[in-house]
């Protein structure tokens, strides 16, 4: 399916319902990467959500002028709990040094979380939390003068007919207002969109003509 904008960045933080957001954009006839850290992913997917979008969505917007942004918000409690699941198992690959996780990966980590030990209480996850929501809002309230609420969607995917103002909000075809998002990573399970199954799923490490070469920004 072709799209008259140039990108779709889901800009939420891990355990708000990414993996979801992207399951219904492949079954909305959509390329999808969850996770890219090439140029070719980026070049060939239509939505990229995780990392490094979270983290880098202001050189993103700089570098894919046109696109439209999703952010994902989920109330505080289940969102902590959820995270300090997630890098309770994740925590041992994201160390910058001995970790197993790609770099990119490891590097948006660092940035919203900060690094081990202190990434998991819940003060430091509140503030990222909050950090990360504030700095998104500030950049699209106003850039060089410039109104940019129209790029930005805030969406709570748990929230009565949040799958029908995503397809509004992106010109996809309509749904019905009850129509419900995918639930996927459920409870401790983290890699829900590894597991499903989709020919639209674009890979994160795709190779190009560039081979596996990542852009040369540095993120503010």
């Amino acid at each position: 399916m072709s799209l008259p904008i140039n990108k779709i960045f889901i800009i939420g933080l891990p355990r708000t319902g990414t993996t979801s957001v992207c399951v219904a954009l492949l079954e909305a006839g959509l390329k999808v990467a969850h996770t890219a850290f090439t140029k070719a992913s980026f070049a060939a997917a239509e939505v990229i959500a995780d990392a490094p979008v979270f983290s880098d969505y202001r050189e993103l917007d700089k570098l894919f002028p046109g696109s439209k942004f999703v952010y994902l918000e989920r109330t505080m409690v289940d969102w902590v709990n959820s995270m300090q699941m997630l890098l309770g198992r994740m925590g041992p690959h994201l160390d910058p040094v001995s970790g197993r996780f790609h770099p990119i990966m490891k590097r948006s980590f660092q940035l919203c979380f900060g690094v081990a030990p202190q990434w998991q209480e819940e003060a430091n996850l509140q503030n990222a939390y909050e950090r990360h929501r504030t700095g998104i809002l500030a950049y699209f309230a106003g850039k060089e003068g410039v109104k940019r609420r129209d790029d930005l969607l805030i969406l709570d995917i748990s929230a009565p007919g949040a799958l029908a103002k995503l397809h509004e909000f992106l010109d996809l075809p309509p749904v019905a207002a009850d129509t419900p998002f995918p639930h996927l990573n459920r409870g401790r399970n983290v890699a829900g969109f590894d597991e499903f199954k989709h020919p639209n799923k674009i890979s994160a490490n795709l190779s190009g003509p560039e081979r596996r070469a990542f852009f040369d920004y540095k993120p503010d």
